[in-house]
């Protein structure tokens, strides 16, 4: 067992499996293939084997939540009010957190339909792409200094703290840069999912984690070398749908010389997302309360809980 899963319990999918939830979702195949990631896999097995266990102990987590919300609000002799619970999900590009982020948002929806579930991406607080150049890090984007953190904690502590309505910048992957003057609203949740690679990481400014809003966190694992085929994958089918569109960030890969594209792209993950990984990424998994761990075709093969 690595060292920093010692404080995990470590089960096989079918031990995992037998948690499974008395709830029932119908789900059909195109559901989860309307959700998941380009070149990310999503089975039915999956969400009864996998997931709806995971949501039955986030449901845990949720109604002991709500209860300490009830009690703290007695003792201090105030109104009981709207403190929304957050979910954190974390793991390297290309891994497969966003399928993982979508399908919780799905079945908690469905399970829980008195309840507002939300979901954002910390990709909408990246640094537009002319202050990354302005700042001489395009290079290093996905990196902790090319989010703009302040705005990011800023946005957590206004859920946290019950504003009705928060907005996020929105991240287009087409254009590879924020959307210009266009936000999502977050409008009252009880429970929001925050999904990025940097969900985890260290304090920005040495005095607060963007764990420290996390009420429960789910981090999506799996070795490098197949993070590295999955990326390659997604690059492969980006180019096939980028080619007829001159806006899009992969238009000169998908009209170039295709070998030459996928040089570029071991490249950018050997130089870039492989360190971010290793550097950024990784060390924070430990700090989740749920490892999802991956292995070949994205399929599910253990789960650590924290102890």
């Amino acid at each position: 067992m690595m060292q920093d899963r010692v404080n995990y319990f470590q089960f096989d999918r079918g031990d995992w499996g037998n948690f499974s939830a008395d709830d029932h979702v119908e789900l059909t195949q195109d559901n989860l293939n309307q959700i998941k990631a380009l070149n990310d896999r999503i089975s039915l097995n999956d969400v009864s084997e996998v997931y709806l266990p995971l949501v039955k102990l986030i449901k845990l987590q949720y109604q002991q939540y709500l209860k300490w919300q009830d009690q703290k609000a007695a003792f201090l002799k105030m109104p009981a009010r709207r403190v929304p619970f957050i979910i954190g999900i974390a793991g390297s590009v290309a891994v497969g957190k966003s399928t993982t982020a979508r399908l919780l948002s799905l079945l908690l929806n469905r399970l829980m339909p008195q309840r507002n579930v939300e979901l954002i991406t910390t990709d909408g607080f990246l640094y537009p792409t002319a202050e990354l150049k302005r700042r001489g890090i395009l290079n290093r984007k996905g990196f902790p200094e090319s989010y703009d953190m302040e705005a990011l904690l800023t946005f957590l502590n206004d859920v946290k703290a019950g504003v009705d309505v928060v907005e996020s910048p929105v991240y287009s992957h087409a254009t590879y840069d924020i959307v210009p003057d266009q936000k999502q609203k977050i409008v009252q949740p009880d429970v929001l999912i925050v999904e990025g690679i940097n969900t985890l990481q260290l304090p920005s400014n040495q005095l607060l984690y963007i764990s420290d809003f996390f009420d429960f966190s789910v981090y999506v694992d799996a070795n490098p070398e197949l993070i590295e085929k999955w990326f390659i994958e997604r690059f492969e089918l980006l180019l096939d749908s980028a080619f007829r569109d001159p806006t899009n960030y992969y238009y000169s890969y998908a009209i170039g010389d295709r070998h030459q594209a996928f040089k570029r792209a071991h490249k950018i993950w050997q130089d870039i997302d492989l360190v971010n990984l290793n550097r950024y990424i990784l060390p924070t998994r430990n700090r989740a309360d749920v490892i999802l761990h991956k292995t070949k075709h994205h399929l599910i093969d253990k789960i650590y809980l924290r102890k």
